[in-house]
C-alpha cells in the first residue's frame, strides 16, 4: 500500500498525516482530491466513526483507505466534548459554512465557558485510526494513542490546530501550539497511534 486515501477533508490533518508517512513512501491523498464527499459519524464512540468513514471512503474510491477520529476528553466534564469535539459549539449555520478556524475559535470559547470555576484541569486528546484494505476488509488495522495534558484559560501559540492553544503539556512548560511540528509529531495523540500503524503495516510486509 503506496497510495492511501485519507478519509479526512481536514489540512491540518492532512498535513500531520502527510509529514509522517512521507519517510515510508507512501502517498496520503484526501479524498476530496477523488471527489469522494463526506461520511456521516453518527456513532457514540471514536473508532465506530472512523471505522464507517474508512469504509466509506475506500469503497467510494477503490483503493486503500484510512481514517482517524479523535478529540479531546475533559475530566470535569465526563469526557466531553469527546466525539463531538469538531463541532463542540455546534454545526456551521445553514448556507453559511463557518471556516475552520471560526470553528475553532466558538469550539475554544465554549470549552472554556464550561469550565469556569472548576479546578479540575485535566484533559487527554484521543485518536484512533482505522485503515481498511478494500471497502468490506473484515480484519482493519486498528491503532489508538492518547495524550495527557491539561487546559488553560488564555491560548498560546499559533501552530497546531482545534484545542491545541488550550491544551498545555506541563512536562514541556508548553502548549501543543508552542511546539514544532515535528516535535508535536513524536508525541501527539495522533502521532502515537500513527507509530502504532506503522507498526502494524511492518509487521504485515507493507512498509520497508
Amino acid at each position: 500500500m503506496r497510495r492511501l486515501v485519507l478519509a479526512s477533508s481536514n489540512a491540518g490533518k492532512l498535513r500531520e498525516f502527510r509529514q509522517m508517512l512521507a519517510p515510508l513512501g507512501i502517498e496520503v491523498v484526501p479524498q476530496s482530491a477523488l471527489c469522494v464527499p463526506e461520511a456521516d459519524e453518527p456513532h457514540d464512540t471514536f473508532i465506530e466513526n472512523a471505522l464507517a468513514k474508512a469504509r466509506h471512503a475506500s469503497g467510494r474510491s477503490g483503493l486503500p483507505a484510512f481514517a482517524d477520529d479523535s478529540g479531546i476528553c475533559v475530566d470535569a466534564l465526563n469526557g466531553a466534548p469527546g466525539v463531538l469535539s469538531a463541532r463542540y459549539a455546534g454545526e456551521p449555520p445553514a448556507g453559511l459554512p463557518a471556516a475552520r478556524e471560526d470553528q475553532d475559535r466558538r469550539n475554544n470559547e465554549k470549552l472554556v465557558s464550561a469550565l469556569r470555576g472548576k479546578d479540575d484541569r485535566r484533559a487527554h486528546y484521543y485518536c484512533v485510526i482505522v485503515l481498511v484494505r478494500h471497502a468490506e476488509d473484515p480484519e482493519p488495522l486498528i491503532a489508538e494513542g492518547r495524550w495527557h495534558g491539561k487546559l488553560i484559560a488564555t491560548p498560546r501559540g499559533a501552530n497546531g490546530f482545534g484545542y491545541d492553544p488550550y491544551f498545555l503539556l506541563p512536562d514541556l512548560g508548553k502548549t501543543a501550539a508552542e511546539l514544532a511540528p515535528e516535535e508535536k509529531n513524536a508525541i501527539s495523540h495522533r502521532g502515537r497511534a500513527l507509530a502504532q500503524l506503522v507498526a502494524q503495516l511492518r509487521v504485515m510486509g507493507n512498509a520497508e
